[in-house]
């Protein structure tokens, strides 16, 4: 084994992680379609970084670290939840045509910011991240310093370029689409974003009742 065969390995799983879509990737799309590529390469960005500090955990055994996080999932689906829905129901509420201007850095910021914190609150994705490495076996990492940083700059390479090719894909799209029609598509990722919200929510309230 060496630097390479790890790093290739956290390619894989990275992409693997990203790929699914789910209230990130709805919220590249609609950002992609509202806002231009840029702005929905920083979501998907943000949610790239947040991956990468799992698998970090995961791949260094810092189990004290994922127990702590799991935890707090309850607190951390929450805020999770109401990010989700007010994000939702601000891209239901924009009227604007779509517009693809030169974005401001502090947009992009928050952009990044918002889309780290609703992934890195999912506790799924860690536990995601353990399942995975044992599958494939990665044990080895924590002999060799080296073979961990090529399995986790590998992980973050595969998580961007998913989300490269989802942005990459949803600009094609919005370039084939007229501005009444862009504006309903991103309408429609504002029910299904607060649709992942209003589930988050609710399946607190289900566990309190569990409890």
């Amino acid at each position: 084994m060496d630097t390479t065969f790890f790093f290739l390995k956290g390619i894989a799983v990275g992409f693997v992680i990203a790929a699914p879509v789910g209230p990130v990737g709805m919220m590249c799309i609609h950002r992609t379609i509202a806002d231009g590529k840029k702005f929905g390469f920083v979501t998907g960005l943000g949610a790239a970084i947040a991956d990468t500090l799992y698998g970090c955990i995961a791949a260094f055994g810092l189990g004290f670290l994922a127990a702590e996080l799991i935890n707090y999932q309850m607190p951390l689906r929450g805020f999770g939840g109401v990010v989700l829905c007010v994000i939702g129901i601000r891209a239901l509420s924009n009227r604007r045509t779509p517009n693809p201007a030169a974005p401001k850095r502090d947009q992009l910021f928050r952009i990044f910011v918002s889309t780290f914190f609703i992934t890195v609150t999912n506790p799924l994705t860690i536990l995601s991240f353990v399942a995975i490495f044992a599958a494939i076996g990665i044990a080895e990492v924590r002999e060799q310093m080296g073979w961990g940083i090529a399995l986790v700059a590998g992980v973050f390479i595969g998580s961007a370029a998913w989300w490269a090719l989802l942005t990459s894909i949803a600009g094609i799209f919005h370039k084939r689409l007229d501005d009444i029609t862009a504006i309903w598509v991103g309408r429609f990722s504002g029910v299904v974003i607060l649709g992942f919200g209003l589930v988050l929510l609710a399946s607190l309230i289900g566990v309190d009742m569990a409890g």
